[in-house]
């Protein structure tokens, strides 16, 4: 059943490059505070070598996993195949969050393709690679991935997305702050 790895391994980074969408999971370090899971798609995940990741993290509502990232640091990313086999796929690290104005921002972008309402480039070392059976994942047919979001960043633009970030993103639902809010409070 499960299976434990030190690394993502070539078999494995195929398998991640069949899925359509993937969760991330992060959480406070408060026992009170809010365990968060989201999912993502848009072809936003890259593997950068067998422990590293990185995703576009694109303007969603609230920005949840990069507070709580910034708090300690804890990510996990989840893999299930919706179509045969049946597969579940978990990468455990620590992560952080890359804003545009990084000095390392032009290193981790140049990997992706630049999808519109990107607000921050997620990054994680990990340390743990489990597998498991997905026996009971139910079975779901792809049709596509939706442009809703590339639709409504678009008519926002440039400046409607900087303010959105600004009334929605830095702080969390728990009340931490995220990296977003150290760049606003040095505008």
């Amino acid at each position: 059943m499960a299976k434990v790895f030190g690394s993502i391994t070539e078999e494995l980074q195929k398998f991640i490059a069949k899925q359509q969408m993937f969760f991330v999971g992060t959480a406070p370090l408060s026992p009170t505070g809010h365990v968060n899971i989201s999912p993502k798609g848009l072809e936003s995940f890259r593997i950068i070598s067998p422990n590293q990741v990185a995703y576009l993290d694109l303007t969603g509502s609230g920005n949840e996993t990069s507070a709580h990232l910034l708090e300690n640091g804890r990510i996990t990313f989840m893999f299930c195949a919706f179509q045969e086999p049946p597969s579940i796929l978990r990468l455990y690290g620590q992560g952080k969050a890359i804003l545009p104005n990084s000095h390392e921002w032009d290193n981790y972008y140049s990997l992706f393709t630049p999808i519109p309402g990107i607000r921050q480039i997620i990054v994680a070392s990990i340390d743990r690679v489990q597998t498991s059976c997905g026996f009971a994942v139910p079975l779901y047919e792809y049709q596509a991935q939706r442009d809703t979001l590339v639709t409504w960043a678009n008519k926002k633009g440039e400046l409607g997305i900087r303010e959105y970030h600004q009334q929605k993103n830095l702080v969390s639902i728990d009340g931490l702050l995220t990296p977003l809010s150290q760049v606003h409070n040095h505008r």
